[in-house]
């Protein structure tokens, strides 16, 4: 996620990154020792050696640590700036939600790559920049990491708040008192959804692929493209909470271990309509996949691991 993902990523699992080619995989041949041509593996392919890798695990720690005290974070600015007396909550969450970013990423980049998100883990996998199996580490720890962070903050709030609020948690909707008891407000499934794919999408598209272009990222430098992703983020948290202006509907997620902790920790209403929080990123993700395919290829300049997921199915295939 930040912009040294590309050398983070594959570094601390004794990866060597290679230069990307345009040769599709099914069609390239790893040289070894003695110059000697043998087959890329399935194995190979997929990462599986990931899973055994000691490097990895450990390096999967930052995510989980980042993933924890992001959801801590976030779920107290959301919970503490509506608390507030002021005309422009939204304003004033946005802005704290973008510095707290800016600030985690920067502290995990070095560590992991910076994710702390399985939108960025998923996309980077779409793409080829870390194999399918390192993806599937870092989003299965993430997903615990912000359980942690919703249980922390669960320990740190009263009982009051935490109805309340929904301990700052991704609702769809809530229930509140109406003039002839309780009713239901909030946004509706559909229209939640497609803010999940464009936010995430335009996440991905104005903010992560410098992260990814290595030629941006070597250009920018690392703190500004992580103070962009964190600008992004905070743009597009504004944007979904001010333009549905919906009570009960708490703004596009774009982290789905960002709602799944609060929602196992509070359970009751933070499920309903959950899945969209998974979905839409999901979609997203896919979407900008595609378009990474779709550009010239002399504007592409993401170096990885080149396993990316339409010659990941063309090597299955064949």
């Amino acid at each position: 996620m930040a912009a040294r993902v590309v050398e983070d990523e594959e570094s601390h699992g004794g990866n060597r990154i290679q230069p990307l080619s345009s040769t599709p995989l099914s069609d390239r041949w790893r040289h070894e020792e003695g110059k000697q041509k043998t087959p890329i593996t399935l194995c190979e392919r997929l990462g599986l050696e990931d899973f055994f890798s000691l490097d990895v695990w450990r390096a999967s720690m930052g995510e989980l640590l980042g993933t924890a005290v992001l959801v801590f974070m976030i779920d107290t600015i959301v919970i503490s700036t509506f608390e507030m007396e002021t005309k422009t909550p939204n304003l004033i969450m946005s802005i704290l939600i973008a510095l707290s970013i800016t600030i985690l990423l920067l502290a995990v980049a070095p560590i992991s790559g910076g994710h702390i998100n399985p939108v960025i883990s998923f996309s980077a996998a779409l793409v080829g920049l870390i194999s399918i199996s390192r993806a599937t580490i870092y989003i299965f720890v993430q997903c615990i990491g912000g359980l942690l962070g919703a249980l922390a903050l669960r320990a740190v709030v009263n009982s009051t708040i935490e109805q309340n609020f929904s301990l700052g948690g991704c609702t769809l909707t809530v229930i509140a008192p109406g003039p002839h008891g309780p009713v239901t407000i909030g946004l509706d499934t559909s229209q939640a959804l497609w803010l999940e794919i464009i936010c995430t999408f335009v996440f991905l598209f104005a903010s992560i692929w410098m992260a990814f272009d290595g030629r941006q990222a070597k250009k920018l430098g690392h703190v500004i493209v992580c103070s962009i992703i964190g600008l992004v983020l905070g743009l597009l948290v504004f944007i979904s909470t001010t333009i549905t202006a919906t009570k009960g509907y708490a703004g596009a997620g774009m982290n789905p271990a960002r709602c799944l902790g609060p929602a196992i920790v509070r359970q009751g209403h933070l499920w309903n309509g959950h899945w969209v929080f998974w979905a839409g990123p999901a979609i997203g993700c896919v979407a900008f996949y595609l378009y990474t395919k779709i550009i010239p290829r002399q504007h592409y300049h993401a170096d990885g691991y080149k396993h990316d997921f339409f010659n990941l199915l063309k090597a299955l295939c064949t």
